[in-house]
């Protein structure tokens, strides 16, 4: 197995972990936390042994781990993907990768200089229920004929910022709001299915804060268009929709997808078989250890492929809403 190492102690994280132990793809070494007592909880909870502690993160990544896997706030991604590249690291990031897509160029061509992998942690694109929803749009990309992908869910942490808090998510200092979190889950279902469109725009609502609460985009392709529904401020119970002409596939949701349907034009609706695992992030774990250990260099270059599309998008809905992060001042 692959050693990891991983930066944040979340609930992502681990999940992560969890995943990792159940498919047997990456050990758990060693962890970095801002303080012990957290990281020391952590692995207590997980019920772990023998993992190394650091403090000092610059010390972390001189210790003997082949692999980080990097869950804490947006803005911190890229200064520690790129500390991590430079000490010879693969780096798997919980989306989004980073803030700007300058910040992912310049990542992108230290990871190949250093002759290491850069992943982006989107995990719901290699469940076993996306690639079965890629297998209907082959199946019938003739008929294809636009989209509605939709993900809103009310944050745990929206009470705290109307309470006058400033949790990370809803600063423009930490990269957050709606669009550089569920909303990167869409834009990854419209990118595979459907390729970098041809025109982007946000319309968003902004809190006080001037972060994004929730949204709605449209992606222009040559024949159709996609439409995207996000938010953090308020549910959606809304299903996402794939249109062939008179004929629909029907998602429960747009990031986390769980039951698929096949709609007709008489209304008869029958349900599309497929798997999902209790832990969904059980594939992307496989197939990030799998690329690694293979060497698979083509499936690399096209997770790479689709990542660099996504961030470019993202910073092309960012434009036009004009959304801006102090990231995009630093750069």
């Amino acid at each position: 197995m692959i050693n990891l190492g991983i930066i944040g102690t979340n609930w992502i994280t681990e999940q992560f972990v969890k995943a990792t132990d159940e498919t047997k793809s990456f050990s758990l070494t060693h962890v970095y936390s801002r303080t012990e007592a957290k990281a020391e909880s952590f692995i207590a909870d997980l019920d772990k042994k023998n993992i190394q502690i650091s403090t000092d993160l610059e010390a972390f990544f001189k210790e003997d781990f082949d692999t980080v896997y990097i869950a804490s706030p947006n803005a911190l991604h890229f200064e520690q993907a790129k500390l991590a590249i430079e000490n010879g690291k693969n780096v798997i990031v919980e989306k989004p990768i980073t803030s700007t897509i300058e910040e992912f160029t310049i990542l992108d061509k230290l990871a190949h200089e250093k002759n290491v992998y850069l992943f982006e942690a989107a995990r719901h694109i290699q469940e076993p229920i996306f690639k079965k929803i890629e297998e209907v749009v082959a199946d019938h990309r003739a008929d294809l004929s636009g989209a509605t992908f939709s993900y809103m869910k009310y944050s745990s942490r929206y009470d705290d910022f109307k309470a006058g808090k400033t949790p990370n998510v809803f600063t423009t200092k930490f990269s957050g709001g709606a669009l550089y979190d569920l909303g990167v889950y869409t834009i990854y279902d419209a990118v595979v299915l459907f390729g970098q469109p041809e025109k982007v725009c946000y319309d968003a609502e902004f809190l006080s804060s001037g972060i994004d609460g929730s949204g709605s985009l449209t992606l222009s392709y040559p024949t159709f268009d996609v439409n995207i529904i996000i938010g953090k401020t308020k549910n959606s119970y809304m299903s996402s929709e794939i249109y062939f002409g008179r004929d629909t596939l029907l998602l429960d949701n747009g990031g986390d997808i769980n039951h698929l349907d096949w709609a007709d034009d008489n209304k008869n609706i029958t349900d599309v078989p497929t798997n999902k695992s209790e832990n969904p992030m059980d594939s992307e774990a496989v197939e990030f250890a799998r690329i690694m250990t293979e060497k698979d260099q083509p499936s690399y270059d096209k997770l790479l492929k689709y990542a660099r599309i996504v961030n470019r998008v993202l910073e092309q809905a960012r434009t036009s809403a004009g959304l801006v992060f102090e990231a995009d001042e630093e750069n």
